[in-house]
């Protein structure tokens, strides 16, 4: 049947959490009870992307962009929009330095500069039926990947230059290349696994890839098994993954309902099927050796690495393993071309995989940003670029201090770096990584020392334990840094962190031991000044370390209006009504609650040292 009129709502993780199946509930009722179901369609997509504006809500094919679209606005956008024709101004997205409303989609600027590659289906089908991802040519890159023999297969995707989006940044062709020819070798049949076992914090690429467009990562993984010669193949996806986890199993037995999994697959002889595996959340689980352990019901524990995953994985075969947003950029560079991939992005891959970064990169952007979402640039595309442009800079028009890419094991860069391109050899270079495409921005209000603290403290956690300069340099990297939060450190801890740093490069078993001291050398190098202030003035320039601060109240600006003592759960602040409060410094827990309640900017962060 065909619709005059397709209303999208954002059914993604973030928008079912701000209510977005009620909202299409209620748009649902609503077109009924206006005599449109036959007009009128709604689909429920995967994540639109913008989250910070969410529940959203697309009117096609007018292309109008509806932002926190709640239950209650159905009756009138309903009415006003799908019956006479005008669009709802209030309910359109407003940039935060502007007082108009943007309409179209296609001109909010947090759209504009991306190129969707991965992401391109979001917002456009309904993830959860198979019908929709045909309708978009979806499975047409297998059928043609099934005339192609594996070599020409594999040659196609090493000319494309396509690098692993998780993490390792390795040429998947050449990872291809050697799954096959060791399987070969020893006359074992390969395995194929796709790791969606993400764990950065404020990481959701993976996640939202799969809730938008499941068939497009389950169709990569098929071209890759035909490529390898493959006959089984794993999911390994998180357990805090729900919705992802059921449109995954969904699409799976979709794919199996119309021949494209299981036995002969569309007559071509070849047989392939996928199963589904939970991890437990554990971070370490996302290194492929402790991967292929947790695979096998074993405890998740990484292996020396000269022992390859590709000679011998999962039960000691040969497994390929890639990421989700890598299997996800297959189908397209099969049905359009190596050369159409490699011409995204920067570098000349044609003679060398390793030699720049072709294609697009999906990042998650969370922190100090005002348009926090899921975006996907072109690889060459600056931080500038993405924080300011499609993030849309600071809130509060508060000044830029860092940015930390590719996760807990990544690192911070400077405003300085804010025009460097984003690729893998630049991200590496300046001692960070791409890693799986984390994006954390912060503000003049971060405390950099606070920040390489919070990301040790996680991977500590987070250490499988096994190899002693991981657990013991993550320990001992942690103690140093918090005592140097309270104001304890002394100038050879900086001495220690590095050299700890240098042991860890070194000699950890795995990539998070090697990877782990990232944030604590690139805030050495770039923020230098703020351990000095930490301790040799025993003060906090970011305000955050609480050992190192001390709350006011300034006089001349409290009218005694009681909103600061009302949120205090430590009952730290007195005065009486119309008169200036004051904190008593010995009850206060430097929650910040009062800062946020004060309308009149009254409470502030002063140094321990210079407190009035």
């Amino acid at each position: 049947m065909a619709f005059r009129t397709n209303v999208l709502v954002c059914a993604g993780t973030g928008c079912v959490s701000g209510n977005s199946f009620e909202t299409a509930t209620a748009l649902e009722r609503e077109i009924f009870r206006k005599g449109l179901a036959q007009e009128v369609q709604i689909i429920r997509t995967g994540c639109q992307g913008f989250c910070a504006e969410g529940p959203i809500v697309i009117v096609q094919p007018d292309g109008i962009f509806y932002c926190g679209v709640k239950a209650k606005d159905a009756p009138f956008l309903v009415e006003e929009h799908l019956v006479k024709g005008r669009p709802v101004r209030k309910l359109m997205y407003t940039p935060p330095a502007e007082k108009s409303p943007i309409p179209a989609l296609k001109e909010i600027p947090f759209f504009a500069k991306q190129k969707l590659v991965v992401l391109r289906n979001r917002g456009v089908i309904d993830p959860e039926k198979i019908d929709d991802y045909i309708a978009v040519d979806g499975y047409t890159g297998l059928e043609k990947a099934l005339g192609m023999t594996p070599e020409q297969i594999i040659s196609e995707i090493k000319r494309s230059g396509l690098r692993g989006r998780g993490g390792g940044g390795f040429p998947a062709g050449v990872k291809w290349e050697t799954c096959r020819h060791a399987a070969h070798h020893r006359g074992v049949e390969p395995v194929v696994v796709c790791n969606a076992d993400e764990g950065d914090p404020g990481a959701f690429m993976d996640r939202s890839i799969i809730e938008s467009d499941p068939h497009s990562v389950l169709e990569g993984m098929i071209i890759g098994a035909r490529a390898i010669g493959a006959k089984e193949g794993f999911v390994y996806i998180r357990h805090e993954y729900p919705i992802a986890r059921q449109r995954l199993l969904k699409a799976i037995e979709q794919a199996r309902d119309y021949g494209l999994l299981g036995k002969d697959i569309l007559d071509s002889g070849m047989d392939f099927d996928i199963e589904i595996v939970q991890g437990a959340g554990a971070f370490v689980c996302g290194e492929s050796t402790a991967l292929m352990a947790s695979l096998e019901g074993n405890v998740g524990e990484p292996r020396a690495k000269y022992i390859h995953t590709v000679e011998y994985g999962y039960k000691n075969r040969p497994t390929n393993l890639n990421n989700v947003e890598t299997w996800a950029n297959v189908p397209l560079i099969i049905n359009r071309g190596s050369h159409w991939f490699s011409e995204m992005g920067t570098g000349n891959v044609s003679d060398n995989p390793w030699n720049g970064s072709s294609g697009t990169k999906v990042f998650s952007m969370v922190g100090k940003i005002n348009n926090t979402g899921l975006i996907e640039v072109p690889m060459g595309i600056t931080l500038r670029e993405i924080i300011f442009d499609i993030g849309g800079g600071i809130p509060g028009g508060r000044k830029f201090k860092a940015v930390q890419t590719g996760g807990p094991s990544g690192g911070c860069l400077p405003e300085s770096h804010l025009d460097m391109p984003v690729d893998f050899d630049s991200l590496t270079e300046a001692g960070s990584m791409m890693g799986s495409g984390g994006m954390i921005v912060m503000d003049d209000q971060t405390c950099m020392v606070d920040v390489a603290r919070y990301f040790i403290s996680f991977l500590t956690e987070e250490s499988c334990g096994k190899c002693t300069p991981c657990r013991e340099g993550l320990r001992t990297s942690l103690e140093t840094l918090e005592r140097i939060t309270q104001g304890k450190g002394v100038p050879e801890d900086l001495d220690l962190l590095q050299e700890i740093a240098d042991v860890m490069q070194d000699c950890c078993l795995c990539a998070l031991g090697t990877s782990a001291s990232n944030p604590v050398l690139s805030t050495l190098r770039y923020f230098r000044d703020e351990y000095d202030a930490h301790i040799h003035l025993r003060q906090c320039p970011g305000g955050i370390c609480k050992d190192l601060i001390e709350y006011m109240i300034d006089s001349e600006k409290c009218d005694g209006c009681h909103a600061c003592t009302r949120v205090c759960s430590s009952q730290a602040i007195s005065g009486e009504v119309k008169k200036p409060h004051v904190v008593d410094k010995t009850r206060c827990l430097k929650c910040g609650a009062c800062i946020e309640a004060c309308k009149h900017e009254a409470i502030r962060k002063v140094p321990r040292s210079h407190a009035a």
